[in-house]
């Protein structure tokens, strides 16, 4: 009888137990179990303050946890582990965060020069490192921006020139905090594009929301942060979507009243920006 052989994919991130708390005193995250495969896109949703940025931090190891543990590629990562130059250099060069404010990671004088800090920390010959940042210019169609003054850019442009910054690192996991914050729909239009596409490239994509309909459009697989800071439940974007129920027990949905025409109105509204179709 042959034998066939079925290769899983295998989990890239994965956290157990995991707890942490502000000054050990406000609950951030409480007993957290997350993994993540290679090549999977994974959406973090709940409200403002349950705790998705802190989670990234963590996966991040930008910080780390009270208690619990957090896997890369199978091997711990812990403030001792990452001491160890060939794996800390291997983690920091796997993956890129894109914050939700990106002028918190622009502080060179131009464009360009944005591009190139990364590939120069990797150490790439200055010659790789022009055409890396000349072809994700390219890429992310802002070319004209190359010499331009980071502080006279527009807030879209801030945060394209913060994506291309993470991008000329070529990280095999982007880490995407509120990828849709203070941005007008076309640049939102314009993100929601380019992850699908670097999802179907390869790139592995943690992302945070309280937005359903990004939910909606990117269909990844999702973990909802409840207010009391834990994991309630993971499915696919249908399964959750679909729950109006526990939508409306976490918060994520709440109903609205309005009057017309002398007629009361209820239905329930969600945290969505686009139209549904």
């Amino acid at each position: 009888m042959d034998h066939i052989f079925i290769e899983m994919a295998e989990d890239i991130i994965s956290l157990k137990n995991i707890n942490y708390s502000y000054y050990g005193k406000i609950p951030a995250l409480k007993n957290i179990n997350l993994s993540v495969k290679k090549g999977e896109m994974v959406a973090i949703i709940g409200l403002n303050g349950c705790g998705k940025s802190t989670l990234l931090h963590i996966i991040n190891a930008l910080i780390f946890p009270d208690s619990g543990e957090l896997f890369f590629k199978g091997n711990q990562v812990t403030e001792n582990s990452l001491s160890n130059k060939s794996f800390g250099k291997e983690l920091r060069q796997s993956m890129g965060y894109i914050f939700q404010n990106p002028e918190i990671q622009l502080f060179c004088p131009t464009v360009f020069d944005e591009l190139l800090f990364a590939p120069m920390q990797l150490n790439l010959p200055i010659n790789a490192a022009e055409e890396r940042a000349d072809e994700t210019l390219s890429f992310l169609g802002i070319e004209y921006l190359k010499d331009r003054p980071v502080f006279m850019l527009s807030g879209g442009e801030k945060k394209k020139v913060a994506i291309a910054s993470v991008l000329t690192m070529n990280p095999d996991i982007l880490l995407i905090d509120e990828p849709l914050s203070s941005l007008d729909p076309k640049t939102q239009t314009f993100f929601i594009d380019l992850l699908l596409e670097l999802n179907r490239a390869g790139k592995t994509i943690v992302f945070t929301t309280h937005h359903l309909d990004l939910i909606d459009h990117l269909q990844p697989r999702v973990a909802v942060l409840t207010e009391e800071h834990t994991i309630q439940k993971t499915g696919t974007a249908s399964e959750i979507l679909n729950d109006e129920e526990f939508l409306i027990s976490v918060n994520l949905i709440h109903e609205h009243v309005h009057k017309h025409d002398n007629e009361v109105h209820r239905h329930f509204h969600s945290h969505y920006v686009f139209h549904k179709h």
